[in-house]
């Protein structure tokens, strides 16, 4: 079944304020393909332009249950944040575009936290638990990951709009639970604060 979804092509980092007016709008649908490359192509692990698709809330599927014990041992829950628009984040210390957005994505959380946003990610394949805290700690992240070292959690996700195989990737949580973006690759707070601000607004 086709969905129709609001799509918003972001620039590269540096446009600065041409990055809320070159916002693009138009009507697609997500069935035969969304952002991150269905067909697994190693490319879109490094991508570094992020592409948002913002569905229309009544089209959004519920995101799938999340929970267990973070990296440092805490337990969290996805169901925990309801409520709060969350930006849930997929990782990997491998990875260097995940390197590349992780200082963005710390500072984004503390500006926005006053704004009712949460951050959680999802650390996957990293056999090392201790590689994936080194890299905590390096970017000094203060939102919590949960560990995904087979990418079971990924799996749960439709794949149309989480690619298990495209790392990063950042899904847009709205207040009720349901995904209501979708970006595929490497993303910076310029390029996320538009797609935030536009689900914060919504009425819960």
């Amino acid at each position: 079944m086709r969905r129709p979804v609001r799509r918003y092509v972001l620039a590269p980092a540096g446009a600065g304020l041409a990055v809320a007016a070159g916002l693009v709008l138009a009507g697609l649908a997500t069935d035969d393909g969304g952002p991150g490359t269905p067909d697994g192509r190693a490319g879109a692990a490094v991508a570094t332009a992020a592409r948002a698709t913002v569905m229309d809330p009544g089209s959004r599927p519920d995101a799938p249950a999340l929970d267990g014990d973070d990296l440092d041992g805490n337990a969290v829950s996805l169901a925990g944040l309801r409520g709060h628009v969350v930006v849930l984040n997929v990782w990997g210390s491998w990875c260097g575009p995940c390197r590349a957005e992780a200082d963005d994505l710390e500072q984004l959380s503390r500006r926005t936290r006053s704004e009712g946003v949460r951050f959680l990610g999802i650390n996957t394949r990293d056999r090392d638990p201790a590689a994936a805290r080194s890299f905590v700690r390096a970017h000094s992240l203060s939102f919590p990951s949960l560990p995904d070292p087979t990418g079971d959690l990924l799996l749960r996700f439709p794949p149309a709009l989480l690619n298990p195989q495209a790392v990063p990737a950042t899904l847009v949580i709205d207040r009720r639970g349901r995904i209501a973006a979708s970006i595929g690759g490497a993303v910076t707070e310029e390029q996320l604060r538009p797609v935030l601000a536009h689900v914060a607004e919504e009425e819960s």
